[in-house]
């Protein structure tokens, strides 16, 4: 039985940078020789239909559908052949991003630079919409054989109302698969239960389309992961009303 409108709470969100081969290609990077780890805070987790808030200061809002596995028993120092045991399930997440506050060059304007670290380009408050759906990891034989697929429907322009696809990917194309994260991770830090580690975006994210593509107050977003669900919400820029 999949639990329906699951909300978590966790005490600590590890997300996973450039764990996407075809993601890491179109930002004509090298593939990174460990997995690059980040944090994000419960503040940005908002539940499905909830708005995405783009805070003041920033320009270039973007969205990464994430395989995000919950942990069900304390991990500490797993091995890859164990790990999977340690997850209750599975959710889909859009790994908000602010790619001119991470400092994308794609993403900057003249004059601009980046903060010189991810946190507040991905911590910032609603920037972690969770699915209503926590699909038991039985219900999930492989993880590692997903589709995940994101869409941004317009708010205005011509394609205003009209869900166009961003990204369209497999989990199969991760670097490190969901029980090697899991062992990399707990090697040093101890994953209790609740806590929710996020595992990297496919190809497709809008900075590094040509001419790049920046999620706008009055879209939407959808993410969905086959098997489990999706997540939708719309976008709207902060406001002295928004509380």
């Amino acid at each position: 039985m999949r639990q329906a409108g699951y909300l978590p709470n966790p005490g600590k969100i590890v997300c996973v940078g450039l764990n996407y081969r075809d993601h890491v290609a179109e930002g004509g990077r090298p593939a990174p020789v460990r997995p690059v780890l980040f944090a994000k805070f419960p503040n940005a987790i908002i539940p499905d239909g909830a708005p995405i808030v783009r805070p003041a200061g920033t320009h270039a809002l973007d969205l990464e559908v994430e395989l995000g596995v919950v942990i069900g028993s304390t991990a500490r120092r797993v091995t890859r052949q164990h790990a999977l045991d340690h997850v209750t399930g599975y959710v889909v997440v859009n790994d908000v991003s602010a790619r001119d506050w991470q400092g994308v060059k794609a993403a900057l304007r003249e004059g601009e630079v980046g903060d010189g670290q991810w946190l507040r380009a991905k911590s910032s408050d609603t920037f972690m919409p969770v699915g209503p759906v926590l699909a038991p990891r039985e219900a999930i034989p492989d993880p590692q054989r997903l589709r995940l697929r994101s869409w941004r429907t317009p708010g205005a322009g011509p394609d205003a109302g009209r869900p166009i696809l961003m990204q369209d990917g497999s989990t199969a194309d991760m670097i490190w698969g969901v029980a090697e994260l899991l062992e990399f991770i707990t090697a040093a830090i101890t994953l209790d239960p609740g806590d929710i580690v996020v595992t990297g975006t496919p190809s497709g994210v809008g900075v590094f389309r040509d001419p790049p593509v920046f999620l706008e107050p009055g879209d939407r977003v959808r993410c969905e992961i086959e098997g489990i669900g999706s997540v939708e919400n719309p976008v709207i820029d902060w406001n002295d009303d928004y509380a």
